[in-house]
């Protein structure tokens, strides 16, 4: 289809790594994110050769790096202390990263969209970076035990069910559904990140911000060319 040859925003190169483990080095926002929208095209959403000429070797389908090794946080900033409202939210980010996660798992299965299931991946990344803090911070995982779809806040299940009811009303609606998931996760994050001194829960957010906002964008033009 001419829909697969498009050409969709990746998400921070170098970002959260394979395997949840960190790239080593200083966190920092992507700065092609202040270059015009075509020199930030890092992947295409064709066939697997061709988005790996296009992304440069090492890089995996969301324009992230290859590591090697066990989830054991290599490159993570040092542990910080965090208040009994930040483990609260902590454990809320686990839930918003499933929530995204199986939403756009569930909207790859059924639309001809690729950014669902590149997306969907990177997520599988960010939940396994946020429950290696929850392990730092010995804070409960809510989405321990969970399938697919399921929730343990009810006020995130009854958001999860909302958007997956509208995102069957077609690709567009899937796709709006999409950007919705990204807009909310952004405000949470940066509300999140005010007054939190902890570095590696501050570096961890910050990549989850950056990436929040390359998948935003990526809906937004799949959503222009609808």
């Amino acid at each position: 289809m001419k829909r697969n040859m498009k050409i969709a925003t990746a998400v921070t190169a170098g970002a959260l790594a394979v395997g949840g483990v960190l790239a080593v080095g200083p966190v920092t926002a992507d700065p092609g994110d202040a270059a015009p929208v075509a020199a930030r095209t890092m992947y295409r959403t064709g066939p697997a050769h061709g988005d790996h000429q296009a992304r440069g070797h090492g890089d995996d389908a969301t324009g992230m790096r290859h590591h090697d090794g066990p989830c054991t946080g290599t490159g993570l900033a040092s542990r910080g202390t965090l208040t009994a409202a930040q483990k609260t939210t902590l454990a809320g980010m686990a839930e918003e990263e499933k929530l995204a996660h199986d939403l756009y798992t569930a909207f790859a299965g059924r639309y001809d969209a690729r950014v669902f299931e590149r997306v969907a991946a990177a997520e599988t990344r960010h939940l396994t970076a946020v429950r290696t803090l929850l392990d730092r911070y010995d804070v409960t995982d809510p989405t321990a035990g969970h399938k697919a779809g399921v929730f343990a806040d009810p006020a995130v299940q009854a958001t999860y069910d909302r958007l997956l009811k509208q995102g069957q009303d077609g690709l567009d609606a899937a796709l709006k559904a999409g950007r919705t998931v990204e807009a909310d996760d952004i405000a949470a994050l940066t509300g999140a990140l005010s007054g939190l001194t902890a570095p590696d829960a501050r570096q961890v957010y910050t990549h989850l911000l950056a990436a929040s906002e390359r998948h935003q964008e990526a809906f937004d033009h799949w959503i222009a060319d609808e």
